[in-house]
């Protein structure tokens, strides 16, 4: 008799996780159940519609005149993001005036914040590729080489995959620096002999 209650509770209990799991990810036509439908549809006001609830009679106050939101003239200046203003594309050429003082500067930031995982020549070959980290970018690869610098500045801003942001670690202008040292490292590989000055092309043909 025990045996038979025992398998009574149990096909109760496979009827009961069938009914609340077995379900789940199924398409169906019919609505869900709703146990709390207020967390789905919740009384709210859009900003600044038509509402009581200020004297102008919007549903919130209007900024004071000549105010700025918080952010905004940072979002608003590509230096600090990258991106052509009022739009989401990345900015082709990077807006800092490249230098000799901004390429040393480029340099010595690379070396440190770059070089431990894509290596000295940009090439990937990190210190850190030797204890296993893989999937490092190859600045030489013709992807990064046709990517506009206002990506490669979100990339060390925000990160991408495995490698984390430099954001906080980097100031904007050091970004914009190591962006022009790629790019010299780039075109170390890329140039034609006939573009190098001629006081130059003799020495490196030795």
């Amino acid at each position: 008799m025990r045996f038979f209650h025992f398998i009574i509770g149990f096909l109760a209990l496979c009827i009961l996780v069938f009914l609340v799991l077995g379900k789940q990810g199924d398409i169906s036509r019919k609505p869900p159940i709703e146990i709390f439908p207020d967390m789905d549809r919740q009384l709210k006001l859009r900003p600044q519609t038509d509402a009581n609830l200020s004297p102008m009679g919007l549903s919130s106050r209007l900024p004071v005149e000549g105010t700025v939101a918080r952010g905004a003239h940072y979002q608003d200046n590509t230096m600090n993001t990258g991106k052509i203003v009022g739009t989401t594309n990345f900015v082709e050429i990077s807006p800092v005036p490249v230098s000799a003082t901004l390429l040393a500067r480029g340099q010595e930031r690379f070396q440190i914040s770059c070089s431990p995982c894509h290596g000295m020549q940009g090439d990937g070959k990190g210190i850190t590729t030797k204890y296993g980290m893989g999937a490092v970018a190859n600045f030489h690869d013709i992807r990064i080489i046709k990517m506009p610098d206002g990506e490669i500045f979100n990339t060390i801003t925000y990160g991408k995959g495995l490698m984390g942001a430099y954001g906080p670690n980097v100031v904007t202008e050091d970004r914009w620096a190591i962006i022009a040292y790629l790019r010299a490292l780039q075109r170390s590989r890329l140039a034609l002999p006939e573009e190098v000055p001629a006081n130059i092309r003799a020495s490196l043909k030795k």
